[in-house]
């Protein structure tokens, strides 16, 4: 019977991987609570089969769940409506809370009837019994065998937690319950006396801000955190989990941040390969609407590095919602995940970016200034633009103070506080990150980027003609156009790099440089 519940109350599994250690002979162990026998892979197919009843039963729960989130979404409007019918009255609600009280019992009978078709397939009770016994025992054996299924992310056990005493050993003012410190945006109006009247002033200003960052923009920032939008790849991120695990040996990770969110990894070692470029780890934060399994994790595998993938919270396995303070936290884990569990050096961590993952790389290189480099690709310096880009100009003001207050992704302010190695890519017709048309090469904001970096680390030479003189390179939108350039200012870039080195040579390597002021 309590098998029975076991599968009643179970998670969702999805398939079953490949046996990869072909050679490891199988365990002879007998079942008990901390150690169960290895699934027989070679006599089963590697997706899971449910027998009919969980099928079906499994087909109904899932349309119910895509009902919800779409009554979920769709619930302003309804109430709306209800109300102007005059629905909302207490002779209608009592009836409707009737129905609905029936239909949930309706779909707990489904749910009893979908664990019986679990307990009755030998593949799900196999499975089950290595989850529970890993949940007792989370020893090396027991996640090893648990690494050979693929379930709903919600049931796997947490592999790491950022209070681990070793994770904090070398760290300075680790983060606490509340998050990890971020770059505070400035007062909108300086000098203005904080009083009461004030505060009351700006409370609904306030209010609406905090109603349309946490209902309509946190959609548009990131709309892979969308149910309906994850419900229909899911077929797409199996296939990319499946590939990641059989075909790359990855390891799946469950990581607690420092909020409370769960944070979904993916870790694929090549420190055992013959390359050399296997000793260096790529973190890798993924766009609006990434996953790692089908992400750009995929650029660092085929270059022969050792690659750590993670989801934004509120992504497929990541709980949560991905709001800067969370994102934080969740790098934050990521990255001591990465250090402390893993055994990588932060010289040897490689951050790479995808769009809107810059902000998670550069707060990573602005904390963990010792990372090897940083590598941004189609990225941005600021979201204020972007933002008033798709909205209308009447809403200015609120944009604005709902960014800031809100969703403040202040890629360029992180950067520059990182003194390391820089990699930005722009990508010349990029529809997201320009302020105009896809072709308008100079209003694509990874110029920006670049200029407010260029400006940090060379203020002197940075000036106003050197500022003209960039902009113009950047606006070039082909090899001849820079080549003119080139020559029109005379430029010898084997002078230019040997001045750079002597600088760094005569005051070291710290950003600012003053070199460009005379005499220098």
């Amino acid at each position: 019977m309590a098998k029975l519940l076991s599968c009643v109350l179970g998670p969702r599994l999805y398939k079953i991987y490949r046996e990869r250690d072909s050679e490891r002979a199988p365990s002879s162990v007998p079942e008990t609570p901390t150690s169960v026998t290895n699934p027989p892979t070679s006599s089963w197919d590697t997706y899971y089969q449910p027998r009919a009843l969980e099928k079906h039963a499994d087909s109904i729960l899932a349309l119910a769940s895509v009902f919800w989130s779409i009554s979920y979404y769709s619930s302003p409007f309804a109430f709306f409506y209800l109300y102007r019918k005059g629905y909302l009255s207490l002779s209608k609600v009592v009836p409707f809370s009737h129905y609905a009280g029936t239909l949930l019992l309706l779909l707990a009978g489904v749910a009893c009837l979908r664990g019986i078709g679990r307990w009755t397939n030998p593949q799900y009770r196999q499975f089950i019994t290595i989850l529970e016994a890993t949940h007792r025992n989370q020893s090396a054996e027991n996640k090893r065998q648990l690494a050979n299924y693929n379930f709903d992310f919600r049931s796997w056990p947490i592999d790491f937690h950022w209070e681990e005493p070793s994770s904090r050993k070398e760290s300075r003012g680790g983060p606490s319950r509340r998050g990890v410190a971020l770059l505070r945006p400035e007062p909108l109006h300086r000098g203005t006396a904080d009083t009461l009247l004030n505060r009351v002033k700006k409370l609904p200003c306030q209010i609406t801000s905090y109603l349309v960052a946490h209902t309509l923009g946190r959609r548009m920032l990131y709309p892979g955190s969308v149910y309906l939008l994850q419900k229909a790849l899911m077929p797409v991120l199996l296939q990319g989990q499946a590939r990641l695990v059989e075909e790359c040996n990855g390891r799946r990770a469950k990581l607690l941040a420092c909020d409370g969110n769960e944070i979904d990894t993916m870790f694929v070692d090549r420190r055992g390969t013959a390359e050399p470029q296997g000793q260096k780890l790529v973190i890798c934060c993924e766009g609006n609407a990434g996953f790692y399994e089908v992400g750009c994790v995929s650029t660092p595998l085929e270059a022969g590095y050792s690659v750590l993938g993670w989801n934004h919270p509120g992504f497929a396995g990541s709980t949560g919602v991905p709001f800067p303070q969370n994102e934080a936290n969740a790098m934050d884990v990521v990255v001591q995940f990465a250090i402390h569990r893993l055994g990588f050096q932060p010289q040897d961590i490689i951050i790479y970016a995808w769009s809107i993952g810059g902000f998670t790389a550069t707060w990573a290189a602005m904390s963990y200034p010792d990372v090897s480099a940083v590598i941004l690709d189609a990225s941005f310096d600021d979201l204020v633009p972007l933002a008033l880009k798709v909205m209308p100009d009447s809403w200015r003001g609120l944009v604005t103070r709902t960014v800031r207050q809100h969703l403040n992704l202040n890629n360029a302010e992180q950067l520059c506080r990182y003194q390391g190695p820089v990699l930005l890519i722009r990508r010349t017709k990029d529809e997201i990150i320009t302020t105009t048309v896809p072709e308008d090469i100079i209003s694509n904001r990874g110029n920006d980027l670049l200029l407010k970096f260029l400006q940090f680390r060379y203020p002197r030479v940075m000036a106003e003609e050197g500022l003209r003189v960039v902009r113009q390179w950047l606006e070039a939108s082909s090899q001849l156009e820079e080549a003119s350039i080139y020559s029109r200012w005379e430029v010898e870039e084997d002078w230019c790099l040997s001045v750079l080195r002597s600088y760094q040579a005569e005051h070291g390597p710290d950003f600012p440089w003053s070199v460009g002021k005379e005499g220098k």
